[in-house]
């Protein structure tokens, strides 16, 4: 029999890079793998019957990270925040499954951080995208069969650019196992009029019940097999993901109760309210899981999925929730990004003293700091009001308000246009996209890949502390687990050892 690390899909192996000095030394009976995802679980009463919904979601480590600096997709077309979610039923012995993925927009693409509140969207390469996407459906149609892919993003400005070469780069790979709908969702269903994603069902519909669902019966035979997926994606693949997403799975469930005969021909969930109302708060759970290890933040919109309707405290939330957001994303994430970079093994400190390290930072770069250009940017306008309100007493109170005046406003603009420099950024390589594909790792000897890894690139030690692995690894599985967890406890200190030997050492 197989060590049970080897029993899963390697792409989801969370712990993969942790674990190979172990594998090296065959101990394969004390190796748990991790996935880092979400499990949830409900039972409901429908008439005399007990339905049993399972809710798993997997996350692909191939090009894992935070939201702002794992955007679109590698050379490779492995993309951001890729995740499969699995729906199980149990009903009368019956057990069904439908599987459904997301993923950011499968070409290169970037949105670097700059303290304003929407980065610039930027395609890199755009030639390229064509290519890049004819990997990454080839991939999924390894893995899954025919694809439908969803595209939910905007017609217009940022996101307008990217729909249109993603739907330009689809053109010539379109065929009866691939096809791209485009769904304008913040158009059609605005901020309250999600019943619209009925639109899109009646689109998708054909597919959906063409390559339909897992299903076994009382005898554990094998009735019916799912034969391709739904991949869905907008900008981050959470929010409007989420909402879309729980639709389909709501449409399915019922399909596959029909098909079971629990459910009669036209019965839905809506007529079991406690049914609906599990199913609401499993989806919901699901998506705030999924959002808070991609943007460290539970999902928007929540509200609709767990009630279905808009509301006021729902809209509250959600600007709270943006606000929380902006700050990770520009204060917080490059050194998260740096720590789960690490962990996952796609960059590796060496040792070698031939190896160039990381070029210091030099110039303005080394001494922006925003804590510091924040408080100057106030203690100028202090003053400034200070000095205004004595202008009655002394006419060079005047002058005075105007020279600070002047210093709040030339600092406030110096960082509005090299807001770059006062973001929290990753220090091992490849911090964007750009760079990624400019400056790949030329030590081919060092360089490594492993069954479940992409390429890795060997850095010199870091700059990065135990306390930061320590804190991405609860921010990837949740506290909870690695508290109540022996063997996760035992992969985080080896982490946290190994990484912290090479930080100890660092040649002169």
């Amino acid at each position: 029999m197989l060590p049970l690390w080897r029993q899963g899909e390697p792409r989801f192996l969370w712990n993969g890079y942790m674990l190979e000095a172990l594998i090296d030394k065959e101990l394969d009976p004390y190796l748990l793998p991790v996935v880092q995802g979400s499990f949830h679980n409900f039972q409901a009463t429908i008439g005399k019957e007990i339905v049993d919904v399972t809710l798993i979601a997997r996350r692909c480590t191939r090009r894992n990270g935070t939201r702002m600096w794992r955007r679109g997709a590698d050379p490779e077309g492995y993309v951001a925040n890729f995740v499969e979610s699995e729906q199980i039923v149990q009903i009368n012995g019956f057990t069904s499954s439908f599987v459904q993925v997301r993923g950011s927009i499968p070409f290169l693409w970037e949105q670097i951080v700059d303290l304003s509140y929407k980065p610039k969207l930027k395609i890199v390469r755009p030639g390229e995208a064509p290519q890049i996407a004819k990997r990454h459906f080839l991939d999924l149609r390894k893995m899954y069969g025919s694809v439908l892919a969803v595209d939910l993003v905007n017609k217009h400005g940022g996101e307008g650019r990217l729909s249109e070469t993603f739907s330009n780069a689809m053109q010539p790979i379109v065929s009866e196992d691939l096809r791209y709908l485009h769904f304008d969702f913040t158009k059609i269903c605005g901020h309250v009029h999600f019943e619209r994603l009925s639109l899109l069902y009646e689109q998708a519909a054909d597919f959906l019940v063409k390559n339909g669902y897992f299903l076994l019966n009382e005898k554990k035979e094998k009735m019916k097999e799912q034969l391709g997926v739904v991949r869905t994606n907008c900008i981050d693949c959470l929010d409007r993901t989420n909402i879309t997403q729980t639709m389909i799975a709501r449409k399915m469930l019922e399909l596959q109760l029909r098909k079971i005969g629990v459910f009669a021909a036209e019965e839905i969930i809506s007529s079991h309210p406690e049914l609906d109302g599990s199913f609401r708060i499993l989806w919901a759970n699901h998506g705030d899981d999924i959002s808070i290890q991609y943007s460290g933040t539970p999902a928007l919109k929540g509200d609709i999925v767990r009630s279905g309707e808009r509301r006021v405290q729902g809209v509250l939330t959600d600007r709270y929730i943006s606000l929380k957001r902006y700050y990770l994303n520009n204060f917080s994430d490059g050194t998260k990004q740096d720590a789960i970079d690490l962990l996952q093994g796609h960059y590796i400190a060496s040792m070698r003293r031939d190896m160039v390290p990381p070029s210091p930072t030099r110039g303005l770069e080394a001494v922006a700091s925003f804590p510091i250009a924040l408080c100057l940017v106030m203690i100028g306008l202090f003053w400034t009001t200070r000095s205004l309100g004595q202008v009655g007493n002394d006419g060079m109170h005047l002058l005075l308000s105007v020279v600070w005046g002047s210093i709040s406003v030339g600092i406030a603009v110096f960082m509005r246009a090299n807001g770059r420099i006062f973001c929290n950024r990753p220090h091992t390589a490849g911090q964007s996209v750009a760079s990624q594909v400019q400056n790949p790792g030329e030590d081919k000897e060092i360089q490594r890949t492993h069954e479940h890894h992409s390429p890795r690139t060997c850095i010199y030690p870091p700059k990065i502390y135990p306390v930061a692995l320590t804190s991405a690894f609860e921010s990837s599985l949740g506290p909870h687990v690695c508290r109540n967890n022996p063997s996760i406890e035992i992969l985080r200190w080896q982490s946290a050892c190994r990484e912290a030997s090479d930080e100890m050492f660092v040649p002169e």
